[in-house]
């Protein structure tokens, strides 16, 4: 069975939050080599990070809290939806925050984690070279960021 597929089963049997292992699975599902794992923070309304991957350290502290609607994880918190960049190194749409490019990663996707409408973080990947990831794909994606915010739940 394909990884990606199962991956949400896995995380709903799980008894407990284990962010970065969920986010180890996931790179490997998608042959990805850098993620972040993002989690609302009710209170304040920042994304905090959770689990993270690849992230070079001098980033870390600009990546720690994000404002939605701020980068990906932020738009794709606003939006409710699933965000993509097919090169990070070279968008001009205002997606990308200037510090991501850092990451010397290229193609990259973040989808939001919702339950029932209601928004929990995101989860975002990334690959090393310029990719687009497609429908099935981004549905998947979704569908582990579904489990992984029915865990929060």
């Amino acid at each position: 069975m394909d990884t990606k597929f199962d991956l949400p089963h896995k995380i709903l049997k799980a008894n407990d939050l284990s962010w970065q292992p969920w986010l180890e699975e996931t790179l490997s599902a998608f042959n990805c080599v850098t993620g972040t794992l993002h989690v609302l923070n009710q209170d304040t309304g920042l994304l905090e990070l959770q689990a993270q991957v690849g992230i070079p350290d001098f980033l870390l502290p600009k990546m720690s809290t994000i404002p939605v609607g701020k980068g990906m994880a932020g738009i794709a918190a606003e939006r409710m939806e699933a965000v993509q960049v097919c090169n990070l190194q070279t968008d001009d749409s205002g997606v990308v925050r200037p510090g991501a490019k850092d990451t010397k990663v290229e193609g990259a996707i973040t989808a939001p984690m919702i339950v029932e409408g209601k928004l929990f973080g995101t989860l975002g990947i990334a690959k090393k070279d310029p990719y687009e990831f497609n429908d099935e794909e981004t549905e998947a994606l979704m569908s582990i960021a579904t489990a992984i915010a029915q865990k929060i739940k």
